[in-house]
């Protein structure tokens, strides 16, 4: 199967109380096509000024690898500034956050996994 770029699904969403809307182009359509073992795999893109709010996962890890722009991600109570290439993982009972802080979109491969 091949799914073009112009046949994934955009939303846009406030994720988690963040400030603003974050562009979400869905890689995968659903918990089906990660055979069960996540339920997210998306291309995400925060527009400088944007966030998604500080939260804990519960039952399931996230994984973000960066693309472009510069961000501040919350570690468990570490913010630490994340560049194109940088992973952060957050896993089951840790808290975590992002904030787009600089000056052009920040974008990023979301994943998460059971």
């Amino acid at each position: 199967m091949i799914r073009t770029k112009q046949e994934q699904t955009i939303e846009f969403k406030c994720i988690r109380g963040g400030n603003g809307e974050a562009e979400m182009r869905k890689i995968t359509e659903g918990e089906g096509e990660l055979y069960g073992k996540g339920r997210m795999f998306n291309h995400m893109i925060l527009a400088p000024g944007k966030s998604i709010g500080e939260h804990t996962h519960t039952g399931d890890n996230e994984i973000f690898y960066f693309l472009s722009g510069t961000g501040t991600y919350n570690d468990n109570g570490t913010k630490v500034t994340v560049h194109p290439g940088d992973t952060t993982i957050c896993n089951d009972g840790e808290l975590h956050g992002l904030v787009n802080d600089g000056t052009e979109p920040l974008e990023f491969i979301a994943l998460i996994l059971y």
